[in-house]
C-alpha cells in the first residue's frame, strides 16, 4: 500500500483537546468485519461485546513527565529538551530530541529550573537527537526526582494548549506501573476501575504487556511506498505468564482482544509459526500495515486516528482497509473526536 492511501481530511476541531469527564463514557464505535456494520455505542458498553473466559491485553506502561523547558549557557536562549530514554544510568546519560535543534551542539551547557538540573550535550545522533550527561552529585533516586519534578506530561503535539496539573493524572492509564513511555497508550485510558471490576465479574481474564511506546509513532513518514518506511524501536517485554493466558484462550477458542495499537504490535512481535506466542524481552521495530495477516487477537481497540499515521496503518490492516476507512468517514460524519484524549473504536473480526 502507499502512504497516499491514508490521506484523509479531518476537521481541526475533532482533535479532542481533553478527554471526556469519566475515563469510561467517551463514545464507542463497534465495527464488525465480518458483516460490515458499524454501531456507535458509550465506551463501558464495551462489556457486552465479551465473555466468561476471554481475554483482555492491556500494556502497562507509564509516562514519566518527559518534556522540560531550560536555557542555554551564555545567551540564556530558551529550549526545549524531550527525554526519550535513559541509556546509563551511572553517568546520567540520557537520549533526547531538542528545540531549536540547529543552536544546540556538542559542548553546550544546558539550565534547567535556574541552575537546579545542568546537563552538558555530548553526541548529536540525529537532526534533532542529542545524547546529554546531566551533572548532579545526588544519587540516582534523587537525580531522577529532580529532573521528573522539572518536566511536565508530554501531550501529543496536536494538543493545542498549555499542559494542565489534571494531565497528569488523566494521560495515564490506571493499570501503569513500567516506567517507560512517552506516549501513554491511549486505546487503555479509557478503562475505569469500575469498568475492569465489571469485566472480573463477568470472567473476561486480562493480562499485561509492557512496551514503551516513543515519539516515533508521530514521526512522519517520508515515502510513499510504505515498505520502504523503517519504525524506530521500542523496548517491549512479554512474559511467561502473558504467554500462557493468551495461548491457553486461544486453544479453548475464546476471544482475545488487543487494547491498543502498541499492544497488537507486541503481539505480532512474539508470535511464533503455529500461531501461539512465546515469550519475549527485546526491542522491535514491526511496522504492521494492509495487507498483514493477524493470527492471535480476534479484536482491537483503538482510538481514532490522523492522517498518514502508523497507527492507523495498523488499524486497517486488522479491519480491513476498505471498512476502516469508510469507518473514518463516518467518524468525521458523525463528529467523533479524534486522538489520545478522544473516542474509541472497537474492532471485531470474529
Amino acid at each position: 500500500m502507499k502512504l497516499s492511501h491514508f490521506k484523509f481530511k479531518l476537521p481541526e476541531n475533532l482533535i479532542a483537546q481533553y478527554p471526556s469527564e469519566n475515563r469510561d463514557e467517551c463514545r464507542l464505535m463497534v465495527v464488525n468485519v465480518k458483516d460490515k456494520t458499524i454501531e456507535h455505542r458509550i465506551f463501558k458498553d464495551v462489556l457486552e461485546y465479551f465473555d466468561d473466559g476471554d481475554v483482555m491485553l492491556f500494556n502497562n506502561t507509564r509516562v514519566f513527565p518527559a518534556r522540560l523547558h531550560g536555557n542555554k549557557e551564555k545567551t540564556g536562549a530558551g529550549i526545549e529538551v524531550f527525554l526519550l530514554r535513559e541509556l546509563n544510568a551511572a553517568n546520567k546519560f540520557w537520549d533526547v530530541l531538542v528545540e531549536p535543534a540547529r543552536k544546540i551542539r556538542i559542548g553546550n551547557k544546558l539550565y534547567f529550573g535556574g541552575d537546579t538540573m545542568v546537563a552538558e550535550v555530548i553526541d548529536n545522533t540525529t537532526s534533532r537527537g542529542r545524547t546529554l550527561r546531566f551533572l548532579y552529585d545526588g544519587n540516582h533516586d534523587e537525580f531522577k526526582e529532580t529532573l521528573y519534578s522539572l518536566g511536565e506530561t508530554p501531550l501529543p503535539d496536536y494538543i493545542k494548549r498549555d499542559v494542565e496539573p489534571e494531565d497528569e493524572e488523566r494521560y495515564q492509564c490506571i493499570f501503569a506501573t513500567e516506567e517507560g513511555a512517552v506516549m501513554a497508550p491511549a486505546a487503555g485510558l479509557h478503562f475505569s476501575r469500575e469498568l475492569l471490576k465489571r469485566l472480573e465479574i463477568k470472567g473476561v481474564k486480562k493480562g499485561f504487556i509492557t512496551l514503551h511506546s516513543g515519539r516515533g509513532n508521530f514521526k512522519d513518514i517520508d515515502v510513499e511506498d510504505l515498505t520502504k518506511h523503517r519504525m524506530d524501536s521500542e523496548d517491549m517485554t512479554v512474559d511467561g505468564d502473558l504467554v500462557d493466558l493468551v495461548n491457553e484462550a486461544k486453544d479453548r477458542e475464546s476471544k482475545v482482544c488487543a487494547v491498543g495499537t502498541s499492544v497488537m504490535r507486541a503481539i505480532a512481535s512474539s508470535v511464533c509459526m503455529n500461531g501461539h506466542i512465546m515469550p519475549y524481552k527485546g526491542w522491535t521495530n514491526k511496522f504492521i500495515f494492509p495487507p498483514y495477516e493477524f493470527s492471535v487477537c480476534t479484536s482491537m481497540i483503538s482510538n481514532f486516528h490522523t492522517p498518514y499515521s502508523t497507527m492507523l496503518m495498523m488499524v486497517a490492516a486488522f479491519g480491513g482497509y476498505d471498512l476502516i476507512m469508510h469507518a473514518y468517514d463516518v467518524a468525521i460524519q458523525e463528529k467523533y473526536a479524534f486522538g489520545a484524549y478522544g473516542d474509541a473504536m472497537l474492532v471485531i473480526r470474529e
